[in-house]
C-alpha cells in the first residue's frame, strides 16, 4: 500500500469502518459474496491495528458494527409493515437503533485487538501488522460474538462464520470447533489476505492454502437420495399464504384448506408431516374453559387433521395452547408444536422456549404499553416460554427435536444432549421478513446442521422450507413465494459430532489457542 493510500486511509478512517461494515453484510445469504466481507474484514482490520489511540480503535470498531448490522438486518423493518398498532416507518428506526447497541460487540473485539496486540498501543508507530495482532484479534472475536449470542436473552443472527455455507467444506469444520471458534477462524483468514497485502507470508499462506483446500472440497454435494420406499418419510408442506391475508376471518379456514390440499395421500411408508409455525389457528387441546373455543371445536380440529393421514403418519404442527390462573382467566399463550397421530389424538407438546422480545412478548409492558408500543406478533397477551430443548418420541420415527423459528441460531442451545434426537423439527414463518430474512434465516440452520450432524426439517408458511442433510447440504426445498410440497425419506443422522459432545467450550478452547500461539511468536520474534 502505497504512502498516499495509507494518509488517506488513517484521515478518514471512521468513513472507511462504515462503508466496510455495511459492505461486508453482502457476504451473507442472499446475496453471499463471501470474497468481498473477507476484504473488508481484512481492510478494517488494518485500519484498527494503525489506529493512534484506543479510542480512535473503539469508535471504528463500533461504526463498522453500525453499518453491518443495519444492512444485514434490514428486514426486521418489514415486519412493522403487519402491525397497524405501531406506525410502519418505525421499523426503519428500530433496525438502526438495535445496531447502535449490536455494534458494541465488535467495538469490543476491536478494542481488546488494539490495546492488547497493536504496537500503537505503546507507543510505536509500525505500520506493518503482525501474525500475533491477527491472532488476537480472531480470539477477541470469538468472545465478542459469544457475548453478542447470550447477554439480555441474545441475538445471534449472521455470526460470521456463516458466510462458509455456500462452500461446505469450510463450513464443515464448524462441526469440530462450533460456529463462534468458525468466526474466529474466519477472522484469522481476512487476517492472513491482510498480511499477504503487506508481504508477510509465512502465517498467511498455509492458512490460505488450507482454507482454499477446504473449500474445493464438497462444492456441489450429492443429490436427493431415493432411499427405501418403505422407510419412514417426511413431507413439508408450504401453502403460501401472505401474512397481510391473517387478520382476516377466513385466514384460519383458508390455512387449513391450502395445508391439506398439499399433505398429498398415505403410502406404504410411515409419514412425518410437518406444517409451518403457527399452522393451525384453531384449539387443539381440549379442557379449555368454554369461552375459549371461538376457534372451533379441538376434538373436530384434529379429526379434520387425522382424515389425511395413513395409519402409521403423524402430523407436526404449529399452533398454540393457553395459560390460565385460578379463575380460569387467560394469563398467556405459548407458541407450539403438537405432534397429532391417525386416531385424532395429541402425542405431545413442545413450548417454544427462546421468545423473541418485541415479537413474542413486551419487554417492561405496563411501561411501553403506555407510550404507544405494542408487540410485533398481534395480539391481548404475551407468550410463555418453554422449558427448553427437548424431543418427542414418535411411534415409527423415533425422538424428533424441535426448533421453533428463531431457535434455531443459538449455537449450542439447539439439543437435549442427554436425549439427542435423530432428526430437528424447525417450524417457522419467515413471511414477515422480505427477501432477504428467510435466507439468511436458511444458511444458519444450515450450519447448526453441520455443527450437530443432525437433518433438519424446515417448514414455513411462504418460504424458504427446506429438507437439510447431516452435513447442510439443502436435498430439496420449496421456493419463497411459492405454495408446494417436498417429500423425502428422512435424512439419517451422523453420529455426534466433536461439537454436540463439547458445545461451545470449543469456542473457548480455540480463543484460549489462538491467545497461546499468539505470545509464543511474539516471544520467538524477539
Amino acid at each position: 500500500m502505497s504512502d498516499k493510500k495509507i494518509h488517506i486511509a488513517r484521515r478518514y478512517s471512521a468513513l472507511f469502518s462504515l462503508a466496510l461494515g455495511g459492505l461486508a453484510a453482502t457476504g451473507f445469504a442472499p446475496l453471499q459474496f463471501w470474497p468481498i466481507a473477507l476484504a473488508c474484514f481484512g481492510v478494517w482490520m488494518w485500519l484498527i491495528h494503525d489506529a493512534p489511540s484506543l479510542k480512535r480503535a473503539l469508535l471504528n470498531g463500533w461504526l463498522f458494527g453500525v453499518a453491518h448490522f443495519t444492512v444485514g438486518n434490514n428486514w426486521i423493518q418489514h415486519a412493522f409493515e403487519f402491525q397497524d398498532a405501531m406506525p410502519h416507518w418505525l421499523g426503519y428506526g428500530a433496525v438502526v437503533l438495535m445496531s447502535l447497541y449490536l455494534a458494541l460487540y465488535p467495538m469490543l473485539a476491536a478494542g481488546l485487538a488494539w490495546r492488547f496486540a497493536s504496537p500503537r498501543s505503546v507507543g510505536d508507530s509500525t505500520t506493518t501488522p503482525s501474525t500475533g495482532f491477527v491472532l488476537v484479534f480472531a480470539a477477541s472475536w470469538i468472545v465478542a460474538e459469544w457475548l453478542r449470542g447470550t447477554m439480555f436473552t441474545g441475538y445471534p443472527w449472521n455470526p460470521l462464520g456463516v458466510i462458509w455455507v455456500p462452500l461446505p467444506g469450510v463450513a464443515r469444520v464448524a462441526a469440530i470447533v462450533g460456529t463462534y471458534a468458525l468466526s474466529g477462524l474466519t477472522i484469522a483468514v481476512a487476517g492472513a489476505a491482510m498480511l499477504l497485502a503487506f508481504g508477510r507470508w509465512r502465517f498467511a499462506a498455509p492458512l490460505g492454502g488450507v482454507t482454499l483446500l477446504l473449500a474445493l472440497i464438497g462444492i456441489g454435494g450429492p443429490n436427493a437420495p431415493r432411499g427405501d420406499v418403505t422407510a419412514p418419510r417426511v413431507r413439508v408442506v408450504q401453502p403460501n399464504l401472505p401474512e397481510e391475508d391473517r387478520p382476516g376471518p377466513n385466514y384460519a379456514e383458508n390455512n387449513f384448506r391450502a395445508l391439506a390440499a398439499l399433505s398429498g395421500a398415505p403410502g406404504p411408508a410411515p409419514r412425518l408431516l410437518v406444517w409451518p409455525e403457527g399452522a393451525i389457528r384453531f384449539m387443539l387441546e381440549d379442557g379449555y374453559p368454554s369461552y375459549t373455543y371461538w376457534r372451533g371445536s379441538a376434538d373436530v380440529t384434529r379429526r379434520r387433521i387425522a382424515a389425511l393421514l395413513g395409519p402409521n403418519d403423524i402430523v407436526l404442527t404449529g399452533g398454540n395452547s393457553l395459560k390460565f390462573d385460578a379463575r380460569d382467566e387467560v394469563i398467556g399463550g405459548t407458541n407450539s408444536v403438537f405432534a397429532i397421530g391417525a386416531d385424532a389424538r395429541l402425542l405431545g407438546r413442545y413450548d417454544k422456549a427462546h421468545l423473541v422480545p418485541y415479537g413474542e412478548y413486551l419487554p417492561a409492558r405496563p411501561i411501553l404499553s403506555r407510550i404507544g408500543l405494542s408487540r410485533l406478533v398481534p395480539g391481548d397477551f404475551d407468550f410463555l416460554d418453554g422449558p427448553g430443548p427437548h424431543a418427542l418420541d414418535l411411534p415409527h420415527f423415533g425422538s424428533v427435536g424441535i426448533q421453533i423459528c428463531y431457535e434455531i441460531i443459538f449455537s449450542g442451545q439447539t439439543v437435549d444432549r442427554a436425549h439427542r434426537p435423530a432428526v430437528i423439527f424447525n417450524p417457522s414463518n419467515d413471511a414477515w421478513y422480505g427477501p432477504w430474512g428467510p435466507p439468511e434465516h436458511l444458511a444458519q440452520a444450515r450450519l447448526r446442521a453441520i455443527e450437530e450432524g443432525l437433518p433438519i426439517i424446515r417448514a414455513t408458511p411462504t418460504g424458504i422450507s427446506a429438507i437439510i442433510d447431516a452435513e447442510g447440504r439443502v436435498l430439496a426445498s420449496v421456493p419463497a413465494e411459492t405454495a408446494g410440497a417436498i417429500e423425502l425419506a428422512i435424512p439419517p443422522a451422523h453420529a455426534p459430532t466433536i461439537f454436540a459432545r463439547v458445545g461451545n467450550l470449543m469456542a473457548f478452547l480455540v480463543a484460549a489457542a489462538m491467545l497461546l500461539l499468539a505470545v509464543a511468536i511474539r516471544r520467538w520474534s524477539r
